[in-house]
């Protein structure tokens, strides 16, 4: 009873304490909050995208998905490239800028300047500007309508990461290669009802099929490797995560599928 009492006169001088530290603050003039720092902006958002001349970018005020409701106020981005093309949904408050490099290149003023030009010097210069104007790239410029709001600035640098992963797909492609490590591992490609498979045999009493997606290539060079290609980071890494999900690596015999440099600390068994 004794400790109850204690206890009950300590919140209670508590509570009193924080109500005259609360009727203290607020009857200061110039009270301030407990943070008194300001928004930053997204270090990753504002930087520029850059693509080449290869890539054609088209911003489309039409939903992402005609019949998802979740992308009814969203606006379509498309990016074409050498190796395809790929589209994402962008948020209303998510603005996008296109601006084009025009290169500043004139056959005819430069063969009419030939002479004026003769000296070595203006020779190195004249190649300094052609190199830097033949360097330009076309970029894509990310903003956010109200950088003060929490979901503004989280979308800010995850659109422009998603947008410059569209376009190195688009130009390079994404590759991701598997190992398998194990007594009697084998991968190999096989064809079930016309669908082409990923064959898997991983010390079951049955082998793994793996339905390969359109989008993606897969090729295996040696039994215990897997390589896949594709134009999607997304969908690559999603593909090797699903193959890997069939057979982890487990720490104590190092054995299992390993995706890309992925490695796995070894562990000691039980000693008698």
């Amino acid at each position: 009873m004794k400790l109850i009492s204690q206890n009950l006169a300590h919140t209670i001088k508590r509570s009193s304490l924080l109500n005259s530290t609360a009727a203290l603050t607020a009857s200061l003039p110039n009270a301030r909050n407990f943070s008194a720092s300001s928004f930053s902006n997204s270090n990753i958002g504002k930087l520029a995208i850059e693509y080449p001349e290869s890539v054609h970018v088209f911003h489309k005020n039409e939903p992402y998905s005609q019949t998802d409701l979740r992308f009814k106020n969203t606006s379509t981005l498309k990016v074409v490239g050498p190796l395809g093309e790929l589209e994402m949904a962008i948020l209303p408050f998510v603005k996008l800028q296109l601006t084009e490099q025009q290169k500043t290149q004139n056959a005819d003023a430069s063969s009419a300047q030939s002479s004026a030009e003769s000296s070595p010097a203006a020779k190195s210069s004249k190649k300094s500007k052609s190199a830097s104007s033949g360097s330009q790239m076309n970029q894509i410029l990310v903003s956010v309508a109200n950088t003060k709001l929490k979901q503004h600035r989280q979308m800010w640098g995850t659109t422009r990461a998603l947008i410059k992963n569209m376009v190195t797909g688009v130009t390079e492609g994404y590759t991701s290669m598997l190992r398998m490590v194990g007594i009697g591992y084998r991968a190999s490609l096989e064809t079930v009802n016309g669908v082409k498979n990923l064959q898997l045999k991983l010390g079951y009493s049955h082998p793994v099929n793996i339905p390969i997606p359109d989008k993606l290539t897969v090729s295996v060079p040696f039994p215990t490797t897997i390589i896949v290609n594709g134009i999607d980071l997304q969908q690559v890494k999603l593909f090797a995560a699903k193959v890997r999900e069939k057979k982890k690596p487990e720490p104590y015999n190092q054995k299992g599928i390993f995706v890309d440099e992925e490695t796995i600390r070894k562990k000691e068994g039980k000693k008698k």
